[in-house]
């Protein structure tokens, strides 16, 4: 729950979701007629939990109505998919699935889901239009007219369900020496903030200062003891170029996630069993394909099907990739790597066909459902290349915070080859970008596009 959150709103977005699956197996099952009973129960108990942990809480974004529906759905599908195959894997290596009507499974398991979605869509429009009238707003000062200061009441603004008021800045810098859009604000000193706070009836001072025991610090916390206004720190974190930043609590004790990999906790859950079922489906419809392309390969040019190079996955820890030969010379990735370019003359007449169509790819199917490859996540790069470009690139073994990927971001924004230092700086400046805004609705929008692209991928040679 949000500190700045009223207990009513904290209450609605928590509890819509898990409420609505537990509703929508009570009316299918008065529909059928089927009685409410023990395995129903399960099924209930489960749904809430999981939607609890898989949906988290019903979110509230400022944007277009018709793109929020749109990822809202997506999300939600995809999310509901992952329990539902949880669900279905445990009655039946339970033995529990003859306890249930087939029909009442099939229809509340099709329609839960579009039901979330419309409750999502009608909890969206109470919470930010419902009750404006009703709940004053609360009034807030920031001390410190600084850029995070700006940033916060610029986010305040954009969330108009918290019905927070930011009256103006105190800073004891001069105006010249503030952003320019808070210049005009300032109400004045440091020292002047619990008098203000008194006469104005302040219910929030949020301070963007250093965190410090400076003299001044001490003495606005001590001045504003003598009120009941809530006091914030708001730490100035952007500076670090956070990956994932999160707040969390050891045994009581506050730290802060500076580097970290978005896969934690059911995310984690939710990431393998997407890459399992996803890897696990596209192995058995393109049996027949990975046969003919390994039969090419053998026929086209002297040497194996397959071969496998040593390249970088989770962690930084090396792992062995498995594709088929497109070339006439392999190199293992360790010792020597050179960048395959255009026309380049190892490339065979067959390997040019399956580098262009992506085909050469297809074993890494296995790397997924080994463990050591994700579907979708940073492209491995050879261990040679890697250890080029770890010393010439800030930041560029943070994306071995996640493992590797087929497909990744980088890939479907055109940075799929170049062996150059800029075409790499980007590439990893966009692997990047993929974990601080990972979700499994970015993974399914990037393979939507890598499907798109393998036929019109101008990078492929």
């Amino acid at each position: 729950m949000s500190a700045s959150e009223p207990l009513s709103v904290f209450a609605l977005k928590s509890l819509l979701y898990p409420v609505i699956p537990v509703i929508t197996l009570g009316l299918c099952l008065w529909l059928w007629r089927e009685p409410l009973y023990g395995p129903y129960l399960l099924v209930a108990v489960l749904s809430f939990l999981g939607v609890a942990d898989l949906l988290d809480v019903v979110p509230i974004r400022i944007v277009p109505a018709s793109v929020m529906a749109l990822r809202s759905l997506i999300d939600i599908l995809l999310r509901w998919s992952l329990l539902m195959l949880f669900l279905y894997l445990l009655l039946k290596l339970s033995g529990l699935g003859h306890y249930f009507s087939r029909p009442v499974l099939i229809a509340w398991a099709t329609a839960t889901p579009f039901v979330l979605w419309c409750g999502e869509l009608i909890a969206h429009r109470v919470l930010l239009h419902g009750g404006d009238h009703a709940r004053r707003a609360r009034k807030a000062v920031i001390v410190g007219a600084t850029t995070p200061g700006l940033q916060l009441e610029q986010t305040l603004d954009s969330r108009p369900i918290l019905r927070i008021q930011i009256l103006g800045y105190f800073e004891d810098r001069a105006l010249s020496r503030v952003p320019a859009e808070c210049a005009d604000r300032v109400l004045g000193r440091m020292g002047d903030v619990s008098d203000f706070v008194r006469r104005q009836g302040i219910d929030i001072v949020y301070i963007t200062l250093p965190m410090t025991p400076h003299p001044r610090i001490v003495e606005l916390l001590n001045s504003l003891r003598d009120s009941t206004t809530s006091i914030y720190f708001v730490p100035d974190l952007k500076v670090f170029e956070l990956v994932q930043p999160r707040f969390d609590l050891v045994d009581g004790i506050p730290v802060i996630a500076v580097c970290e990999s978005p896969y934690y906790g059911v995310r984690g859950l939710a990431k393998r069993v997407s890459d399992i079922a996803i890897a696990g489906t596209a192995l058995v419809l393109l049996a027949p394909v990975l046969a003919a392309v390994a039969l090419g390969v053998r026929l086209s040019s002297p040497g194996p099907a397959l071969y496998k190079q040593r390249r970088y996955g989770l962690d930084g820890k090396e792992i062995v990739v498995y594709k088929f030969r497109s070339l006439s010379v392999v190199e293992d990735g360790v010792s020597s790597y050179t960048q395959v370019g255009r026309n380049d003359p190892r490339v065979t007449r067959f390997g040019a066909f399956i580098r262009k169509t992506s085909l050469d790819e297809l074993p890494q199917l296995f790397n997924v459902l080994l463990g050591d490859m994700s579907v979708v996540g940073p492209r491995p790069h050879a261990v040679a290349v890697n250890e080029q470009y770890r010393r010439q690139i800030p930041g560029y073994m943070v994306r071995h915070k996640v493992k590797p990927g087929i497909t990744g971001w980088a890939q479907v924004n055109g940075y799929r080859g170049g062996d150059d230092l800029d075409s790499m700086t980007m590439r990893i400046s966009l692997d990047l970008e993929y974990l601080r805004h990972w979700s499994l609705g970015l993974d399914l929008i990037i393979m939507l596009k890598t499907a798109a692209m393998i036929w019109n991928d101008r990078h492929a040679y």
